[in-house]
């Protein structure tokens, strides 16, 4: 049975938190809060769980979702290289509205959809998405809404789309601004490139610059040539 537990509420914040766990552990969905908009979150390395998401969601594996980490020492374990340039940008954007696409470790045991090897990361800046990543570890999590439908702004507009797909949501108020800007650093890491931009969203490609330079390469190609393609209305 879903529920919605109101985060600003010390004692269903305790009990919601002790229940996403449980039901990231399950291999469940929990929807929550992030600085974008809401996310619905399963355990990254569950691969029942992925798909659980992505059909409560109504999309297929051509739009996997990005993974959610808690931190940027989490980044190195995930990504198979990670280029002086892309540290640059986690250290000043992270945590915040800033996706990095990379080649995913080998050895991971995952499944997240036609990812091509790549995987999108992002720290979200939201103190309840932030706890629950500290204490599950990395979550695939995609915008908390339908297919074609808008991203939730509210647990209880997440709650209208997704019901009890879901086990557990996180109430943390209404969130949302512009969604994250989604960059391509793959032909970076690999030497063929530089860094392209595959959506802007609230980080410019100007605050981009002013940090890696002539690496950020003109925005020439639109979202869905990367390597990664991922979900474009991703938290």
């Amino acid at each position: 049975m879903d529920a919605i537990y109101d985060t600003s509420v010390n004692a269903e914040l305790l009990t919601g938190m002790r229940l996403a766990r449980q039901a990231i552990v399950r291999g469940q969905l929990v929807v929550m809060p992030t600085d974008t908009v809401y996310g619905i979150a399963a355990d990254a390395f569950n691969i029942e769980a992925v798909a659980r998401l992505l059909a409560a969601k109504g999309r297929d594996r051509q739009a996997p979702p990005p993974v959610l980490i808690p931190n940027v020492a989490t980044l190195d374990a995930l990504a198979a290289s990670v280029p002086d340039a892309v540290r640059a940008l986690a250290a000043e954007f992270w945590p915040g509205g800033l996706t990095i696409i990379l080649d995913a470790q080998p050895s991971l045991a995952w499944d997240l959809g036609e990812t091509r090897g790549t995987v999108a990361l992002r720290v979200p800046n939201n103190p309840i998405a932030l706890e629950l990543l500290a204490e599950t570890g990395p979550l695939a999590v995609s915008s908390a809404n339908l297919t074609g439908a808008a991203a939730a702004r509210t647990a209880a507009n997440a709650h209208e789309q997704l019901g009890d797909s879901v086990a557990v949501y996180l109430n943390g108020g209404e969130v949302g601004s512009e969604p994250s800007t989604i960059i391509d650093a793959t032909a970076l890491a690999r030497g063929t490139g530089g860094i392209r931009i595959l959506r802007e969203g609230v980080i410019s490609a100007a605050a981009l610059r002013d940090v890696v330079g002539d690496l950020l390469e003109p925005a020439t190609e639109i979202l869905g040539a990367s390597p990664a393609s991922p979900d474009v209305s991703e938290a």
